[in-house]
């Protein structure tokens, strides 16, 4: 069994914990060593612990308490061979490199990796196997193509995107016309429409939990979010999904996928 939980997620940070009987791993380390360090205690887990860190993509949002934590802890970081480059040269000479579409094992752990579309150098969806578990991680992304949907057919949990309520962020006097055209874009970053969406297409293939992440602080709410997809998902006739919003300032809930 896997079981995950975020840690933070949102505009200011990323991360989430995933663990199975042998193995624990983060994905991405969006908050500081420090914040890092004591969230997982929270889960009575020790950075030592860890098995592995897995980078979706170089922006600070995953990435900023890296290089303090690896400075403390020898832990391994997996990345693809553009994201390890544009971490830099002290990350990318600790980095385990992966090619983006492979496969490869952490213990009990099996990572399926695929190619996302967002601004970043090479960013990364996950799949995680462990006997009949799936988890989906799937953030940072601008729109869901073929192989998102392929990869996360069979994924009971999944992590996704919700990063923007369309109207909020249309009317957001703050950002300027050019930064709401590059969040919208094909690159830029899923909105609570596009991933209900997501969502309502992977129906009817073993999905139980839908868990929405990246929400903007000013361009989105829990409630919205929550309502959209629950909304959506219901009028797709299925009320199964469990949709649960992640937080930014706190742990959340340890799910098993």
């Amino acid at each position: 069994m896997l079981n995950v939980t975020t840690l933070a997620s949102g505009s200011a940070g990323n991360c989430a914990l995933v663990e199975s009987p042998q193995s624990r791993v983060l994905i991405d380390g969006g908050l500081s060593a420090r914040q890092i360090t004591l969230r997982l205690a929270e889960l009575g887990v020790e950075p030592s612990q860890l098995d592995g860190i897995l980078i979706t993509h170089e922006h600070c949002d995953h990435v900023q308490g890296l290089e303090v934590l690896l400075k403390k802890f020898d832990i391994p970081v997996y990345a693809n061979s553009l994201t390890a480059e544009a971490l830099g040269e002290k990350i990318q000479r600790r980095a385990r490199i992966f090619q983006t579409g492979s496969d490869f094992a952490l213990k009990d752990i099996m990572v399926q990796t695929f190619s996302v579309p967002h601004d970043a150098a090479e960013p990364t969806g996950f799949v995680l196997h462990h006997g009949e578990s799936v988890l989906g991680f799937c953030t940072d992304l601008g729109f869901a193509t073929k192989l998102v949907y392929e990869r996360l057919r069979f994924a009971q949990t999944i992590l996704i995107e919700t990063n923007h309520d369309e109207k909020m962020l249309q009317n957001d006097p703050r950002r300027p016309w050019s930064l709401k055209q590059r969040i919208m874009s094909r690159h830029g970053h899923l909105s609570n429409t596009a991933a209900a969406s997501v969502l309502e297409q992977l129906l009817g293939n073993g999905l139980r939990r839908a868990i929405l992440a990246h929400l903007s602080r000013d361009c989105n709410s829990p409630e919205i979010a929550l309502n959209t997809v629950r909304s959506q998902l219901s009028r797709a006739g299925d009320e199964s999904v469990e949709v649960i919003c992640a937080a930014q300032d706190r742990v959340g809930q340890r799910f098993a996928v």
